[in-house]
């Protein structure tokens, strides 16, 4: 049996063994901390602020291109983007029958100022002829538009509107910015960090071909926003039947018409007499001469040959 003193001697070997066990493996776990740059971006990433894997950006959403409903996305949890963020795109035609064309277009183009909008658009004739307008009028007062066009003196003879819902579609836009966003803050970060001219244009290479995507889809969410905050409203003014008739017969125009056409004939008459004297008349002259000269001399010649000689 051991005696007390070894008893004691074991434990504190087996105390100190322990104690000096758990310093390495500190130490080893601190020598891995420093040197991984992965120990090191944890913390921040976790946060939202890091850049290293797993690391989420501040607006919800992960960098593997899957959005987190309900920030910054537009959308409540059940991913049903709320009425007040609804992008729907309004348009319409309508064709108004009026007395008078000028006065109702002049009417058309301040109601379209009045509405907080502008006029596209427009192409029209003289008075007696059809206009048409391509209005451009926020969707808030699309309805107030079509309202005042039927208070014109005058008939609606055609109209049509459809609407046209792209929330689905401008809300992916903005999800697929975000990601492509944060994966460009990425890339300027290795870039800035990378050392070897290899790295430097590898890298540099995928951070032209994001900047480009960025480009193109804030091109599309600029011309989707764009076509449901402003709706488009084409407007075809046409004269009435009433006015067609009377704008039918005009005096002055057909004086005009015929002095044109007395013009018209005294122009080919003198073109007729400038051709006459300086080609055919000549070239007659010289025909009546030799007509001349062949009569006079046929006469001789046959009065010659038919004479026989006497004895």
């Amino acid at each position: 049996m051991p005696s007390p003193d070894r008893r004691s001697a074991r434990r504190h070997s087996a105390r100190s063994f322990a104690i000096l066990s758990l310093m390495m493996l500190a130490f080893a776990v601190a020598a891995c901390s420093a040197a991984s740059p992965i120990f090191q971006n944890v913390g921040e990433d976790l946060k939202g602020g890091g850049t290293g894997p797993g690391a989420q950006p501040a607006d919800g959403r992960d960098l593997g291109g899957v959005p987190v409903p309900g920030i910054g996305t537009g959308e409540d949890g059940n991913g049903v983007a709320s009425l007040a963020d609804q992008k729907i795109i309004k348009t319409g035609e309508i064709t108004v029958e009026v007395p008078d064309v000028p006065s109702a277009l002049g009417r058309v183009r301040a109601m379209a100022v009045e509405l907080g909008g502008y006029v596209g658009g427009s192409q029209s004739g003289t008075r007696d002829e059809s206009a048409t307008l391509t209005l451009r009028i926020p969707a808030d007062r699309f309805e107030d538009a079509l309202s005042r066009l039927h208070q014109l003196d005058g008939d609606v003879v055609v109209e049509a509107t459809r609407e046209d819902d792209v929330t689905t579609a401008v809300v992916d836009l903005e999800a697929r910015l975000a990601n492509l966003q944060a994966s460009e803050a990425q890339y300027r970060t290795l870039i800035a960090k990378a050392v070897k001219i290899e790295d430097i244009l590898a890298v540099q290479v995928r951070l032209d071909e994001v900047r480009g995507q960025i480009e193109q889809l804030q091109a599309q969410h600029k011309e989707l926003t764009g076509l449901a905050d402003l709706s488009t409203l084409t407007v075809t003014l046409v004269p009435s039947a009433l006015q067609q008739t009377a704008g039918s017969w005009d005096p002055g125009k057909t004086v005009s018409d015929a002095f044109a056409a007395l013009v018209g004939v005294a122009q080919s008459v003198g073109n007729g007499a400038i051709w006459f004297a300086i080609v055919w008349l000549p070239a007659l002259i010289v025909l009546g001469i030799v007509l001349l000269l062949v009569r006079r001399l046929v006469p001789g010649l046959r009065n010659r040959t038919g004479s026989a000689p006497t004895e």
